[in-house]
């Protein structure tokens, strides 16, 4: 699995991190059951903090994408399909676009609303 983070990104490094497995389980690169690396192992391979790994990794888990064991590390659960990940990477890229355009939650909010009642 191939982990990305660019520096200059307006992109926090940790949701880069996180947006680099969605991707991987969007596509069917990493499936449920399939160990990540360590956190101290990436963050050494990308150049960043420990804790910007663990950032991504708990936004992930927050997701219910992995799980995070002690001793075992972060797992892919059984729930993360390619489906979902998808779903949640194209969530985030509506609420950065609404973030863009100065719109508040609530407007947001709305709009998703109208759409599900449609």
């Amino acid at each position: 699995m191939l982990f990305r983070v660019d520096p200059t990104s307006t992109v926090p490094l940790g949701d880069q991190v996180a947006a680099s497995v969605r991707r991987a389980v969007a596509d069917g690169t990493v499936t449920p059951g399939e160990r990540l690396p360590a956190a101290r192992i990436l963050a050494e391979s990308l150049g960043v903090n420990v804790h910007t790994v663990l950032r991504g990794y708990q936004r992930l888990r927050e997701e219910g994408l992995i799980e995070l064991r002690r001793g075992r590390g972060a797992v892919v659960t059984a729930g993360a399909s390619p489906h979902r990940a998808r779903l949640l990477e194209r969530v985030r890229e509506v609420v950065a676009d609404a973030r863009d355009l100065g719109m508040t939650e609530e407007e947001l909010l709305l709009l998703v609303r109208a759409e599900l009642s449609a």
